[in-house]
C-alpha cells in the first residue's frame, strides 16, 4: 500500500488531535509533510509530534499553498468563516480534501465548494463523523433489512451537556453566529445529517423555534465582574465559576485553550481569554436550546431537540416504524429493537470505541484515504454534494428560528439559495 501525503491547514483540536493522530496509528497509511498553523505554540507542537522540519512548517495557508508541496490531499480544519477560501485553493492546486464540518455558514459558498471539486474532479470530504461510527451505522442495517418497516417518525435528542455549553458555544468560538456559525449549523448539522442519512428521503417542510434563553446579561449577578477570577459574588453559587471549573473537573478542557497546563497557566489564559469570562456578560449570541421539525415527501416526520442544559453529553434516538422501533443511546453504545408482532426485544451493545465522535474520528480519516487510493470520480459517503443537503435544511431551520417558527419549503427555499 502507498502511504499517502498530507498537509494541515488548522493545528487546533479537531485537526491536531481528532485526525491527524492517524498518521501516528497507522504511519504506514497516512504522513503529514507540512503544517499550516497561525498560533506558534500549536504550530511547533505538531511539527514535534510529527517530525517536520522548520521548512515544513508555515504561519499561515497562503504562505503553504504558494509552494508547491508534494502530497496528494489537504485536511482543513480552520474556523468555520475559513473554510472556504483554503478549500477552494487547495482543490485548484491538485489536492483531495477532508474538511472539518460545516462547509460554511454561507450557502453560497458551499454550493461554490461543490462545484469548484467536481470541475477539477476532486474528492472533498466533509467531516460528518457520525455517519462513520458503528452506532449510526448499525441502526442504518437495521433500518435496510426492514426490521422495523417503514419509518412513521423519528425523535433526535442531542444532548450538549451543560459545561460543554458554556466552554465551546458561550466563552469559546462557536459563541457568536456573527463570527462562526449559528448552532443549528455549527453543532447541529452532524443531527441534520444523520436524520437525512435515517430517512433516505427528500425533507419537504421545516419548521424550528429556539432561542438564548440563559446565558444573557440580564441573568448575570448584581455587581459581577466582566471576569470570573475578579471577585465574583456568586462563587460558591455558581456552576460556570471559570476558575472552580477549570482548575478543577474541567481541567481537560482547559487544555483546549492552553499550552500551559500548569495551574499558574491555567490562571493566566483565564486572565487573558474569553474562557476566563462570566457567561452572562460574554458576546455570545447563539441559542442555547432550539427544536426543528421536518416533514419528508413520503410523509414521514422528524422531530430534533438541541437543548445545553443536560447532564451528559450524548444522542438518545427512536426510531418509530410500522412493524417496530429503534431505541438507542449514543454514549452508552446501546441500541434496542423492538417487534410489534413477537414483543421481542434484541438489545444490543456495541464495543466501546477507541477514537472520538464514537469511533467517527478515525473511520473517517480512514475511509477517505482509500476513496483516494481508488478514487473514481464517484461521491463519497459524506461528500460536499451529499452534505449539501443537510447543510441547506440546516440553513432553513435557522430562516425558520429566525421567522418565529415559519414552516419552510424545502424546495422553494432550495430554488432561492441556489
Amino acid at each position: 500500500m502507498k502511504k499517502t501525503k498530507a498537509i494541515l491547514i488548522g493545528a487546533g483540536d479537531r485537526g491536531a488531535k481528532a485526525y491527524a493522530p492517524y498518521a501516528i496509528d497507522y504511519p504506514h497509511e497516512l504522513e503529514f509533510v507540512a503544517i499550516a498553523e497561525l498560533n506558534s505554540e500549536r504550530r511547533e507542537a505538531f511539527a514535534k509530534k510529527f517530525a517536520l522540519s522548520e521548512e515544513q512548517c508555515y504561519a499561515t495557508w497562503q504562505e503553504m499553498l504558494q509552494d508547491d508541496i508534494e502530497a496528494e490531499v489537504a485536511f482543513i480544519c480552520t474556523l468555520d468563516r475559513e473554510h472556504y477560501e483554503p478549500t477552494i485553493k487547495a482543490i485548484e492546486k491538485g489536492y483531495h480534501v477532508l474538511l472539518e464540518k460545516p462547509m460554511s455558514p454561507d450557502p453560497q459558498e458551499c454550493i461554490s465548494m461543490v462545484e469548484i471539486a467536481k470541475k477539477h474532479n476532486k474528492l472533498l470530504t466533509i467531516c460528518h463523523v457520525l455517519r462513520y461510527t458503528p452506532f449510526w451505522q448499525n441502526i442504518k442495517t437495521i433500518i435496510k433489512e426492514g426490521k422495523i418497516g417503514d419509518i412513521v417518525s423519528i425523535q433526535l435528542n442531542e444532548n450538549v451537556e451543560v459545561m460543554h455549553m458554556s466552554h465551546s458555544f458561550v466563552r469559546g468560538n462557536w459563541n457568536n453566529s456573527d463570527v462562526s456559525s449559528p448552532m443549528i449549523l455549527q453543532k447541529s448539522c452532524h443531527d441534520m445529517d444523520i436524520l437525512m442519512y435515517l430517512m433516505d428521503q427528500k425533507c419537504k417542510h421545516v419548521s424550528s423555534f429556539g432561542s438564548l434563553m440563559h446565558f444573557k446579561e440580564a441573568n448575570a449577578p448584581k455587581d459581577g465582574p466582566l471576569r470570573c477570577l475578579d471577585g465574583c459574588p456568586i462563587e460558591n453559587d455558581c456552576a460556570f465559576h471559570a476558575g472552580k471549573y477549570y482548575l478543577g473537573e474541567g481541567k481537560g478542557w482547559a487544555k483546549k485553550f492552553t499550552m500551559d497546563h500548569s495551574r499558574e497557566g491555567i490562571i493566566h489564559a483565564l486572565n487573558t481569554t474569553s474562557y476566563g469570562k462570566c457567561v452572562y456578560r460574554s458576546d455570545n449570541n447563539v441559542v442555547d436550546h432550539q427544536v426543528v421539525n421536518l416533514e419528508f415527501e413520503n410523509g414521514a416526520t422528524a422531530t430534533f431537540s438541541m437543548c445545553g442544559f443536560t447532564r451528559e453529553q450524548t444522542r438518545i434516538v427512536q426510531i418509530m416504524g410500522t412493524k417496530g422501533e429503534i431505541r438507542g443511546k449514543m454514549d452508552e453504545d446501546t441500541i434496542s429493537v423492538f417487534d410489534f408482532l413477537t414483543k421481542h426485544e434484541t438489545i444490543t451493545h456495541l464495543s466501546k470505541p477507541k477514537s472520538g465522535h464514537g469511533g467517527g474520528d478515525e473511520a473517517i480519516v480512514r475511509d477517505f484515504l482509500r476513496e483516494v487510493r481508488n478514487y473514481p470520480g464517484d461521491e463519497s459517503r459524506s461528500s460536499a454534494a451529499v452534505s449539501l443537503e443537510s447543510h441547506l435544511l440546516a440553513f432553513a431551520a435557522e430562516a425558520s428560528r429566525r421567522q418565529n417558527g415559519k414552516v419552510i419549503q424545502i424546495a422553494n427555499y432550495s430554488n432561492e439559495v441556489l
